[in-house]
């Protein structure tokens, strides 16, 4: 830039002697030649001068090493704080179907994976002896109902003894109480879905011996999953229900954002943690139960900070410093500035001191400078 200013002057003065050659006779009729020799005289050794003032300068500048380096302006920027957390999936619900009675499997109505409703028949068990003593018990029963109404009606016409009717009436009720706990057991006999899901697995065969001692079938319903996770003592008072937390699940691949649903309030003395708990619509069945997870939790937020690369911060005996450039004169020079550094994370890091808005920070080449290092930018 200063050659190119310097070779204009050149061309000024080049100007200025042609011109003083090729001066009209109305020139010449206002000024005397003497006066007009005396002015471009002036006028050349001011030209002159200002040559000599830029080959110096340039002469300078040619003797200074420069560095070049790559610096930005410092801004007030939104700067937030995250940590990490190890968390585990839960279906909403998942069940173990045992049977309530005893009993060998006579047949399995569903198959593994397959969807079934609250209700629905997943296996019956052998019930024949139930089914014969059903069946005798219906015969008794009619004929303790027959005796007891021709006992009520001698008895309503103040026939018989009052001791037959009761009697009659007696063993009717108890028969009708015993089949009504013969059906209830009929029925225990049937093993049902107890909510909706999917089937997930199936324990028992065909043919083997049910009990209620043994799970059957286990199934699950994960349209919606429950995440925990179990987070450091030391959060406890920047844990609120209500708070969004970004949750990772590396397997799948997929990051998604949940309010936290609740906050435990047991801390577990083993490891000094309290858990929380994230609900998910999984509406696709992607995310299964058991599946490792990552929560992402905010426990800092800073909206008008100075925020600068974690790597740009250095330290020597008096504490931490950075590099900025500072203009001196007419070239630019590396300044080293002492910080105070606050919250870092991803790599950046917040300056509480030391660093102001509108500081050119040094963000390439900062490894070949010290304080007063000649820069280019």
């Amino acid at each position: 830039m200063k050659k190119q200013k310097l070779n204009q002057l050149y061309a000024l003065i080049l100007l200025v002697v042609l011109t003083a050659c090729s001066s009209t006779p109305a020139n010449d009729e206002e000024l005397s030649k003497r006066e007009q020799l005396k002015q471009y005289k002036e006028e050349v050794h001011e030209l002159n001068q200002k040559i000599a003032e830029l080959e110096a300068a340039l002469k300078e500048e040619e003797e200074i090493e420069f560095v070049n380096v790559v610096a930005r302006e410092v801004q007030p920027q939104l700067f937030e704080h995250f940590f990490e957390v190890t968390a585990q999936v839960e279906a909403d619900q998942e069940v173990n179907v045992s049977p309530e009675s005893s009993g060998k499997i006579l047949e399995i109505k569903v198959k593994e994976g397959e969807q079934v409703e609250k209700g629905q028949v997943l296996a019956q068990l052998n019930t024949n002896m139930l089914n014969e003593s059903i069946e005798e018990l219906r015969i008794s029963l009619d004929l303790a109902k027959t005796t007891f109404e021709r006992q009520k009606n001698l008895w309503d016409q103040k026939i018989g003894s009052e001791i037959q009717y009761l009697q009659a009436k007696s063993n009717k009720e108890s028969m009708e109480r015993r089949l009504s706990n013969l059906k209830a057991q009929l029925d225990m006999a049937i093993i049902k879905a107890p909510v909706n899901g999917i089937v997930d697995v199936i324990f028992q065969k065909k043919g083997e011996i049910a009990s209620p001692q043994m799970p059957f079938a286990k199934v699950v319903n994960i349209d919606k999953v429950k995440i925990y996770g179990d987070v450091a003592e030391t959060y406890l008072t920047k844990i609120k229900k209500g708070n969004e937390v970004f949750i990772n699940f590396p397997a799948l691949d997929m990051d998604t954002k949940a309010p936290i649903f609740a906050v435990g309030n047991f801390i577990d003395p083993n490891n000094r943690t309290f858990r929380i708990r994230v609900d998910l619509s999984n509406k696709k069945g992607l995310i299964k139960p058991n599946l490792l997870a990552v929560m992402k939790i905010k426990d800092y937020e800073a909206k008008d900070a100075l925020v600068i690369p974690s790597i740009l911060i250095k330290e020597d005996f008096r504490g931490n410093y950075t590099y900025i450039a500072e203009k001196e004169g007419k070239i630019h020079r590396a300044k080293k500035i002492y910080v105070e550094p606050g919250v870092s994370d991803n790599n950046m890091t917040e300056i509480l001191s030391g660093l102001q808005t509108g500081n050119l920070l040094v963000t390439e080449g900062f490894e070949q400078i010290v304080n007063g290092t000649a820069i280019k930018f």
